[in-house]
């Protein structure tokens, strides 16, 4: 398990989840915010899809990002924010399912770059598809 910095962690991860407008329009949410993990889940809506029906690639990609994003701001100090630096995303599967859920987990956390990987699952019923991987680079501000 990693340590935070700071003991207050989840409740500023939270406070600026809830300023975050673009996860409140999608209707993501956190499921977990712990020392260098974070879950977003955002259910299936008709209007983030594709023409083929499924959840769009930008939009796995966005609760990918947020995810990645605040999984490295679990371990940073009071007064710092995080920004992405870089990331790669593998779509492994067409995005179909009922709830979308984003695992971010801390890889190697740094002073000023942390770096941090994210799999998505499209989950039906009991049943969970990984459907993407994202690897990416948050910096300290």
């Amino acid at each position: 398990m990693m340590t935070p910095t700071d003991p207050e962690f989840e409740r500023r991860v939270r406070d600026s989840f809830a300023r975050q407008l673009v996860m409140s329009t999608l209707g993501a949410s956190l499921s977990r915010v712990e020392a260098g993990a974070v879950d977003i889940e955002l259910p299936f809506r008709g209007d983030l899809t594709q023409q083929d029906g499924f959840i769009h690639a930008a939009i796995v990609t966005t609760i990918a990002d947020s995810a990645c994003g605040y999984a490295a701001y679990t371990l940073m100090p009071a007064g710092s924010s995080v920004l992405s630096v870089e990331f790669k995303v593998n779509l492994l599967r067409p995005a179909a399912g009922e709830l979308f859920v984003a695992e971010a987990r801390v890889v190697k956390s740094g002073g000023t770059l942390t770096v941090v990987r994210a799999d998505v699952y499209a989950r039906t019923g009991l049943e969970a598809k990984l459907v993407a991987t994202m690897l990416a680079t948050m910096i300290r501000r």
